[in-house]
């Protein structure tokens, strides 16, 4: 068995709050502006995220973060805490991301909630793996409300003439938001009513009632691990589709904290692939 190899660390960005805006009951757009964001106006993936380092105030650390420097003086309850999110998008200068929010729940969602102009936002230089194949004969696009941005970015690069269906579950009517879509591409907000997020199968059913039209497809379904587990037995198992026609990952895990679903990608619980 050999050791995992160490990635390096992305760069850092430190940005300045703009505006936030409640764009549904659960879901708030922050906007941020920082000083050189080509890594992200360059970046070809609709589906680029980054990590957001989250600090304890009291303790006046001063951005960038040396975080190997800081697991060796502070103590553990006092390390930065990093949560994953989407891009929604970029525009000059200018960054957008969308939190989900429940009242207090988590780290990242209340933060967005409370956040006020001139805050400070630390994001690591975007990753990413997926954007539309202009080229396929059908797109699919399905997740939760955690794959929402990535989603809305995708369709805003879908070609006119594209075709194929979107899922996109959430709680009711009222979580739904306008989206940039092709005339050939249907939408189908799928609602979960009073289940909590990530028990419910209102999607998993969803997607598996759809039929694949002819030709060659290209897949995105992201959301609750256990939901991607189930779509994928659909999409490989059923319809066949190859690997490299499908990006399938876990967004996150019904139960977990980002940090303990983070460490159970190398527990067998936590492979999707």
């Amino acid at each position: 068995m050999t050791d995992r190899p160490v990635r390096p660390p992305r760069p850092q960005h430190v940005l300045e709050v703009v505006s936030t805006e409640r764009l549904t009951p659960h879901l708030v757009r922050v906007r941020a502006r920082g000083a050189d964001l080509s890594a992200f106006r360059e970046s070809a993936f609709t589906d680029k995220y980054v990590k957001i380092t989250f600090v304890k105030p009291e303790l006046r650390l001063e951005p960038p973060y040396d975080l190997a420097a800081l697991r060796e003086t502070l103590a553990p309850e006092d390390l930065p805490v990093t949560r994953t999110y989407t891009v929604r998008e970029v525009d000059g200068d200018e960054l957008a991301i969308d939190f989900v929010v429940h009242g207090d729940e988590g780290l990242a969602g209340p933060w967005a909630a409370r956040a006020q102009p001139g805050e400070r936002l630390v994001v690591s230089s975007p990753g990413g793996g997926y954007a539309p194949d202009a080229e396929a004969d059908w797109h699919l696009l399905a997740g939760d409300e955690s794959a929402i941005p990535a989603i809305a970015a995708a369709l805003d690069a879908l070609p006119a003439d594209a075709v194929g269906a979107v899922f996109l579950e959430v709680q009711d009517r009222g979580e739904e938001v306008p989206l940039t879509v092709p005339d050939g591409v249907r939408v189908e907000w799928v609602y979960r009513g009073a289940a909590r997020a990530g028990t419910s199968r209102a999607l998993v059913d969803a997607v598996a009632g759809w039929t694949p039209p002819a030709g060659r497809g290209h897949v995105f379904v992201h959301g609750e691990r256990e939901a991607m587990k189930a779509l994928r037995d659909v999409i490989f198992g059923q319809w066949g589709l190859a690997r490299a026609q499908v990006s399938l990952s876990g967004y996150w895990a019904y139960g977990r904290t980002e940090d303990r679903f983070q460490a159970e990608k190398r527990e067998p619980i936590g492979q999707i692939l």
